[in-house]
């Protein structure tokens, strides 16, 4: 299995930035997408993107379109989000997930960190 383990997140006013990492270990080898996702208060959870290990494929929820941006170092087996222009409604815990094969779920998920912004 893999496992990760989330960093960066913290308090931010509105329009600042942060960037959030995800370290993986384990069988980093057999990993074909890294997504990350967030579960704001009273909410359900929900994905804010995905990268391929060989970051040939990215995906966005439109929610965060323009102002997030996933990346990774495969040298250092992490996976970043970096986010800009936050806004209050991205207050939430944010969870990295990694996914094995194109298909099925998501095979192993982070701790989460939490990411507050204030107005």
């Amino acid at each position: 299995q893999v496992q990760l383990v989330e960093s960066g997140g913290g308090l931010v006013q509105a329009g600042g930035s942060l960037r959030l990492s995800c370290a993986a270990s384990g069988r980093t080898f057999s990993i074909y997408l890294m997504g990350w996702f967030r579960r704001a208060p009273g909410k359900e959870r929900e994905l804010v993107g995905y990268i391929t290990w060989t970051g040939t494929i990215t995906y966005y929820a439109d929610s965060v379109k323009g102002r997030f941006t996933i990346s990774r170092d495969n040298a250092k087996n992490t996976v970043y989000l970096q986010m800009n222009s936050l806004k209050p409604e991205d207050t939430a815990i944010y969870y990295c997930a990694a996914k094995l094969r194109q298909g099925g779920g998501y095979d192993g998920w982070g701790q989460g960190t939490q990411v507050t912004v204030s107005s």
